[in-house]
């Protein structure tokens, strides 16, 4: 039998379903974060915007503070001077801490924003993937682990008997029911590996 650690189907046709939903699925997420990307590069633009502003308002502010500094020491109009240079340097230091501040938020913006774009279709698509792989993978592990034992086949033979198709427990035995009565084998293997089938199992002789 196929291992059961592994969330795939060996029966051909289940298998090509389940290998082109992972396809769908990776292209699909790939796809939506590079949109989250292009819209996180965007906004960081506004961020990067704030830095310089902050980095050339402090600069400014040094210098008119330095200034101002100077002309202080300037006899009878030291003052005079320096007054308007200081209050020129503390409006560009608020100009600065504005700069911060739209740094820092569009920063959050930006990251907010791109998980806002990408997050929901994504998981639109991998939730309800994970959901019907996880089941897949309960359906398999369980059922190869029944087909392990004699009696864990006559169930999977029964439950063949009343699920699968009469054309297909016909194509078993002419009389299904009365050979899975008198415990034939060949016909409660030939049952099991049907019902096995249907849950994407392959049964290797």
């Amino acid at each position: 039998m196929t291992s059961r650690y592994l969330p795939y189907a060996t029966t051909p046709t289940r298998l090509l379903t389940q290998l082109i939903s992972d396809i769908v699925v990776i292209v699909w997420t790939i796809v939506w974060v590079l949109v989250g990307v292009a819209v996180h590069s965007a906004v960081a633009t506004i961020a990067e915007f704030g830095g310089q502003v902050e980095g050339g308002a402090n600069g400014i502010a040094h210098n008119l503070e330095s200034a101002g500094e100077g002309t202080h020491k300037v006899p009878l109009i030291g003052d005079a001077l320096s007054k308007p240079l200081s209050a020129a340097g503390e409006a560009a230091r608020d100009i600065a801490g504005a700069g911060h501040h739209l740094d820092v938020t569009a920063s959050w913006l930006a990251w907010l924003l791109a998980l806002a774009v990408a997050l929901p279709p994504i998981l639109a698509i991998a939730m309800p993937w994970l959901f019907l792989r996880v089941r897949f993978f309960r359906r398999k592990w369980t059922a190869l682990t029944l087909a392990a034992t004699p009696a864990g086949e006559q169930l999977l033979a029964l439950r063949a008997l009343a699920n699968r198709p009469l054309v297909k427990l016909a194509g078993i035995h002419h009389d299904p029911v009365g050979a899975w009565r008198s415990y034939d084998p060949v016909v409660i293997r030939g049952l099991a590996a049907l019902e096995l089938h249907a849950a994407g199992v392959r049964l290797r002789r």
